[in-house]
């Protein structure tokens, strides 16, 4: 399996939207210091930014869960309506990042009459982190409304994103990213999980196995904030997961790289063969644990 960019993933979605005006959070998460200090682990932002970007992108399952044929099931997604019970800054990113997995499963099936409510509740949510402001909630909704649109979408999203996470990772406020790539992750597996206990398709089992790595990595992450109250819930629930994985086997085998043109230049790919030994149980366990993380950050 080849990872995508969770950014990268985020950004297909319509994450994130601008607006105006704000409703600033009154509890000290988005107001932290710098959250490395005294970590168990030092990790460089280019360190942080080479794992993010080996995090498996919830817009690829959700296209994945579409070529499973299974169909769109709106009741799997996280309410819209419930934005506004998160009035903490944790709780704002993490569901940030679930309500952008939930726009990535909105928009793969294209259910138009579905995706202004959770552009809405994104757009509250952006503005109770401050970071609307590098977000065009008005182009945002225009294109989501239109698929033909996607690639348009796609361009505009990557380009906000990007320049939120600059933004907070220069004001010290690393830790709001990494909750929202946690929220975004977990939303979408937790979505695969559901298909799965609908339809036990192969392939989306065999994508489930392979999120050992990507929990591994996650984990890694996150337990560079667990000094932080909300974090260390969070971590311990991931490291539970983590406990289930272990004795999933992953294994992978590398064939000769592929020289092929692509409009006009030599690309060479690495043919790779991924094989996943998961029982049944484990995957019951792998699926009851993802819903128990699940609620922690919906709830």
């Amino acid at each position: 399996m080849t990872l995508k960019k969770l950014f990268i993933a985020l950004c297909a979605t319509p994450l994130l939207v601008g607006c105006t005006g704000s409703k600033t959070s009154q509890d000290t998460f988005e107001d932290l210091p710098d959250s490395l200090k005294g970590a168990p682990l030092q990790l460089s932002e280019n360190v942080v930014n080479d794992m993010i970007q080996n995090i498996s992108s919830p817009v690829e399952m959700a296209n994945q869960i579409k070529n499973s044929g299974a169909g769109f099931d709106q009741s799997v997604l996280n309410s819209a309506d419930k934005m506004k019970d998160y009035d903490t800054s944790f709780k704002r990113a993490l569901n940030l990042g679930a309500y952008s997995a939930d726009l990535g499963y909105i928009n793969t099936f294209n259910k138009n009459t579905v995706v202004v409510s959770y552009l809405l509740a994104v757009k509250e949510l952006a503005d109770g982190l401050n970071v609307g402001q590098f977000l065009d909630f008005n182009t945002l909704s225009r294109l989501a409304k239109n698929s033909t649109n996607l690639d348009s979408l796609k361009l505009l999203s990557v380009s906000s994103f990007n320049e939120m996470d600059r933004y907070l990772r220069q004001q010290n406020r690393s830790n709001v990213s990494t909750a929202i790539v946690a929220g975004a992750w977990v939303e979408g597996i937790y979505i695969t999980c559901k298909v799965i206990e609908q339809t036990n398709d192969k392939e989306l089992v065999n994508r489930l196995g392979e999120q050992k790595d990507i929990v591994n990595i996650l984990l890694i992450i996150l337990n560079n904030y667990r000094q932080d109250a909300n974090f260390a819930n969070l971590v311990a629930r991931v490291d539970g997961l983590k406990k289930i994985y272990d004795e999933v086997k992953v294994t992978t085998e590398f064939g000769e790289p592929v020289t092929k043109e692509v409009d006009g230049m030599l690309i060479i790919e690495q043919n790779a063969i991924t094989t996943v030994d998961i029982s049944p149980e484990q995957v019951s366990q792998i699926i009851e644990q993802v819903k128990n993380i699940r609620q922690f950050i919906v709830e």
